[in-house]
């Protein structure tokens, strides 16, 4: 495993912000997302993950499991620190690349990772840079809120929503659209899940 710190102020509020929800936070379950077990399901080139907005990430974990080379990227090290515990207690540390960073303003390498997955966080300055992370025939897995998602939660800025046709609508030119839909499966969901391929499936030859 490798940390790398990309200087995120000590006073960073989102840094402030998920430390705290984290701290006072049971243990996590290191579950998967529904996201990641789907998109490690399907085809993929050859190449590591990344996982954006980690936190104490189980899609990582599951990843890594596999076979895989990670890099989970957070604004919180208490997220990161709780994945690294568990990934060293899984005999997954050499696997795993620790990030943290604000997404803000850290960008991904291009062409980099066979998956790219973020699925707790909206930012439509850093989705651009994360499909281009996007390896040909590599996917693209993300799951955000809706704007519907406000009605029960006030409190959550509008601009870390999805908007109606968001995210599939801001795909670049080489990608094909796997799936987009609401979680639930109905129009006003507080929640919004897209998998996407960039350019052939592999091996496909088509």
């Amino acid at each position: 495993m490798t940390d790398v710190t990309d200087e995120v102020p000590p006073d960073h509020p989102d840094r402030l912000r998920w430390n705290a929800k984290y701290q006072d936070a049971q243990g996590p379950s290191f579950t998967a997302h529904p996201v990641a077990e789907q998109a490690l399901s399907l085809p993929l080139p050859e190449g590591p993950v990344l996982d954006l907005a980690c936190g104490p990430s189980g899609s990582a974990l599951l990843a890594a499991g596999s076979g895989r080379r990670v890099t989970a990227v957070d604004v919180s090290e208490v997220a990161l620190e709780r994945l690294d515990r568990e990934a060293g207690r899984r005999g997954l540390r050499d696997l795993i690349t620790l990030v943290h960073a604000d997404l803000g303003v850290w960008t991904p390498p291009p062409r980099a990772f066979a998956l790219v997955l973020c699925t707790a966080f909206w930012d439509r300055r850093s989705f651009a840079p994360a499909a281009e992370a996007v390896l040909d025939g590599g996917v693209l897995g993300w799951e955000a809120f809706t704007s519907d998602a406000r009605r029960d939660r006030p409190s959550l800025p509008a601009e870390w929503c999805l908007y109606p046709g968001e995210p599939a609508t801001h795909l670049p030119g080489p990608f094909v659209l796997i799936s987009q839909r609401n979680v639930p499966d109905e129009p006003n969901a507080p929640k919004r899940r897209l998998l996407a391929r960039r350019g052939r499936v592999p091996g496909s030859g088509a």
